[in-house]
């Protein structure tokens, strides 16, 4: 057990460091977590033997459910409205279009079984929001014409519809299902994945809104019970569980929810795991002889993928649009394969009724041409294709994302020998980029005017910018113990620290603002501004 936790332990680290080392290389992150999965694997360097696809496909089909949550949950709407009708287009009539295309070479050019090559058209058809996007936030593609976040949402949410044709294709292999099966098929998982996924987001969105959860986090997991039951719920009855996940995620959002900016970093770390855990997995599952093996039909496949189908796709369904033809080939070469369609493949193993497993080593071979050809090229393309705008932000898509109105507030208790007891406000020199935004006074709050005199007992609400900490700046506590060097000296005559500066001091449960005159005494708690030189992650 043990070594268990110890080879996890190691696996987690090797993945935060090359997910670094990956985006400074302008690759996908997941590329190097593939490879990782490959070294461990039995014919890698660790030989762990592992070769099942079941408990791989349920491992990856419950991670893939936080993935598609966080891909609705991190979408920003109010920059994505503006391009909804195209990115909808590209995820629905684009992935059949693609599903189509693919699946009629299959059949052509390897003498596939119609059937057998339209699965394999049907798992590759959706790509891939977590591939894309780690490209473009390392490398700040900020793209023209709203591109990145059309291609956040047709990415997030073309999962579905690629599950749907793959389980039809499934069933309809199984020789077990007439035209009518396949209609209510489509309507049940559109109707109740929506209106399921609809429903509890907005059930979940007034909980978090009306009741206060006791501890710090649990909001956190209260959301991930309702991604949880999003998928879960449908599933029972037909429906799409990943298209309820997705309209869970980007209705919960982009609603007004305490704490939301706290919320969007958990699953934004949540989903980098989930992201680890499936391509590791899958690298482990994987044998490269096999992959050897099936290497060129693969080839031909991802060729004509990217350079015909997707294209195709793309043409269209945005060329009435009048959708500028650069945009349309940086839209056709982003359109990067990655882990739902190889979950997909494991999903088809499994089935009972499609029993060559060749399908797996066949997409994860495309998949990979996929992440290191058109994820390197990229960043590339981009710039040849003149779609760089340097008044764009790529970051704004995205929830997690803080701009200019980002403020903080903190409360300034005046006492009785304050300096600015007695005087009005317009006679304060206040700091350029911070405002009284209220005042408490005896239980009223009072809205603050230039002619406001300030009184003893005031309580200041000040605003300003809140501060993100990119700059290695960092408090730290010093406790005064009752033999402590510093005890009796002032402030100014202490010696704290090269760039460092005590902020507060906590004595006898009260926090005291200091000035160079104050005291330091034994049982004081001195907290320090410093400066902090690490090696960056971020």
């Amino acid at each position: 057990m043990n070594s268990i936790l110890l080879l996890s332990a190691v696996v987690l680290i090797a993945c935060v460091i090359g997910s670094k080392i990956s985006s400074r290389l302008g690759l996908p992150t997941l590329l190097f977590f593939i490879g990782l999965g490959m070294l461990f694997g039995s014919e890698g360097i660790f030989k762990i033997d592992f070769e099942n696809y079941s408990f791989a496909e349920k491992i990856c089909s419950s991670a893939l459910i936080f993935i598609m949550f966080y891909g609705g949950f991190g979408t920003k709407w109010s920059t994505a409205r503006p391009v909804a009708v195209k990115a909808t287009l590209l995820s629905t009539l684009g992935t059949l279009i693609t599903a189509v295309l693919t699946g009629l070479f299959c059949h052509l050019v390897f003498n596939l079984p119609l059937l057998e090559g339209m699965l394999i058209g049907a798992v590759l058809s959706s790509t891939d929001a977590a591939s894309v996007f780690s490209i473009l936030r390392s490398q700040r593609l900020n793209l023209k014409y709203g591109t990145a976040p059309m291609l956040e949402i047709e990415s997030g949410s073309n999962d579905p519809c690629a599950y749907m044709m793959t389980i039809i294709l499934l069933s309809a292999m199984g020789g077990d299902i007439s035209f009518s099966d396949i209609s209510y098929s489509v309507f049940a998982q559109l109707t109740y994945g929506l209106l399921i996924g609809t429903a509890l987001a907005y059930i979940g969105s007034w909980i978090l809104r009306h009741v206060r959860f006791g501890e710090d986090g649990f909001d956190s997991i209260f959301l991930v019970a309702i991604a949880l039951a999003a998928y879960t719920l449908p599933s029972f009855i037909g429906g799409n569980g990943y298209l309820s996940t997705y309209i869970a995620g980007i209705i919960l959002g982009n609603q007004r929810i305490p704490k939301k900016k706290n919320l969007v970093n958990f699953f934004d770390a949540f989903n980098g795991m989930m992201q680890m855990v499936i391509f590791f997995l899958l690298g482990l599952l994987v044998f490269p002889s096999n992959l050897v093996l099936y290497f060129v039909p693969a080839l031909f496949i991802a060729l004509f993928l990217t350079l015909v189908a997707r294209p195709v796709a793309v043409a269209v369904l945005l060329t009435p649009f009048k959708a500028p033809a650069n945009q349309q080939l940086i839209i056709s070469w982003a359109g990067l394969r990655g882990a739902a369609s190889i979950v997909f493949a494991i999903v088809a193993v499994v089935s009972p009724n499609y029993h060559d497993d060749s399908i797996f080593s066949i997409v994860f071979c495309v998949v990979l041409l996929s992440l290191l050809f058109q994820g390197a090229f990229l960043p590339m393309a981009s710039k040849k294709l003149n779609m760089i705008d340097d008044n764009e932000n790529v970051l704004k898509t995205f929830n997690d994302y803080s701009d200019e109105n980002d403020i903080k507030f903190i409360r300034l208790e005046l006492k009785n020998n304050h300096p600015w007891v007695g005087r009005q406000i317009h006679e304060i020199g206040s700091i350029p980029g911070a405002l009284i935004a209220a005042i408490l006074r005896q239980g009223a709050t009072i809205t603050p005017k230039g002619n406001t005199v300030l009184k003893n007992d005031d309580s200041l609400i000040i605003c300003a910018k809140s501060y993100q900490d990119k700059d290695g700046i960092e408090l730290n506590e010093i406790t005064i113990n009752k033999d402590h060097a510093l005890i009796g000296k002032k402030l100014r005559e202490a010696d704290i620290g090269k760039d460092s500066l005590v902020v507060l001091i906590q004595r006898d449960g009260q926090d005291i603002i200091p000035d160079g005159n104050s005291e330091i005494n034994a049982g004081d708690v001195l907290v320090v501004y410093s400066q902090k030189n690490l090696f960056h992650l971020a």
